[in-house]
């Protein structure tokens, strides 16, 4: 089950995708505790470490009880990225991995995120800067291609291994696809038989079937989990709990929903401000609620919550009209 990545060590192969405006530093440890092995910070400018951005600067906290931590950087100038990676290595995390799948347009208009894979020579560039920078593994995570006509995936991940690189993550959706259609998990295993570096596959994993059909089909070294851990953290627990009993968990009751839902709130306002954490906590708690009966007419009040007060209130009520 456990496996390296350069120097650093694993204990499983379960890990915890970057999620822009998800992957923060409460929800990050509220997985680490469900049983995640490896957790992906949101990604983090290049140029927002140089220019000191203070968005940048709370996003590069992590905290001991979530490590190993890998630090997902973005940008596309290998000279910067080098010299960030020298400039953070002293923080508490232990592998860099840099963003090159966003299909964002405002991250790939700057040729940044997913467009990196239209120039495979620049990876190259990136991945060695970066290796010579830092004493750190360093990393990349792709898709399939940024354009439908050219599929590199296979081609980038030789690239990035015979320019230092530890590991690969791949996503096997399109730039083009965004996160819509399915992921074709043929170029997951593709690149783990071009590589020798460990492979981690990515896409469509939301359940502990899913997570060993991968594994076989692939034989991939770990399973990236982002969407499926949405409002459910519970899914690496779920699917560890599987493997050793082959037993398939139900849904947490909805009473262990809610003291989650309010201790991650109370997380959330320690770490950002009762004002961001309740905004924040909105789209949590639609997650966390998703699937449980009477989930819709709840979403239509979560826009009301302001105050921990606010959510405590709504909880209470929604778990008492839950049983009658």
């Amino acid at each position: 089950m456990g496996f390296n990545i350069g120097n650093v060590k694993l204990d499983g192969d379960l890990v915890l995708g970057p999620m822009a405006g998800v992957t923060d530093l409460p929800f990050r440890i509220l997985c680490k505790e469900f049983g995640a092995d490896l957790i992906y910070t949101e990604m983090v400018s290049a140029k927002g470490i140089m220019y000191n951005n203070r968005n940048t600067v709370s996003l590069l906290k992590t905290d001991e009880v979530e490590r190993p931590v890998s630090l997902q950087l973005f940008g596309s100038d290998p000279d910067i990225l080098g010299r960030m990676a020298e400039k953070i290595e002293d923080l508490n995390f232990d592998i860099i991995d840099v963003n090159m799948g966003c299909p964002v347009p405002k991250i790939v208009n700057n040729h940044e995120g997913s467009a990196l894979m239209d120039d495979p020579k620049l990876i190259g560039r990136i991945v060695d800067s970066l290796v010579k920078h830092t004493k750190k593994p360093v990393t990349i995570k792709i898709r399939k291609c940024f354009r439908e006509d050219n599929l590199n995936a296979v081609e980038i991940a030789k690239i990035a291994q015979d320019n230092g690189a530890s590991a690969i993550a791949v996503h096997p959706r399109s730039r083009m696809q965004f996160y819509s259609g399915k992921a074709d998990w043929s170029v997951i295993k593709a690149v783990k038989e071009a590589v020798s570096i460990p492979v981690i596959g990515n896409g469509d994993v939301i359940s502990a079937k899913d997570y060993i059909d991968m594994k076989e089909y692939t034989g991939c070294d770990a399973v990236m989990i982002a969407r499926g851990a949405k409002g459910n953290p519970w899914i690496f627990r779920s699917i560890k709990n599987y493997l050793k009993t082959g037993v398939i968990e139900d849904k947490p009751p909805i009473e262990e929903v809610a003291a989650l839902v309010r201790r991650h709130a109370k997380m959330m306002i320690d770490f950002k401000g009762e004002d961001m954490a309740m905004r924040e906590m909105r789209k949590h708690l639609a997650w966390y609620t998703a699937g449980y009966k009477g989930s819709s007419k709840l979403r239509g009040r979560i826009n009301e919550i302001a105050t921990y007060e606010d959510i405590d209130r709504l909880l209470t009520e929604y778990v008492q009209s839950y049983h009658n």
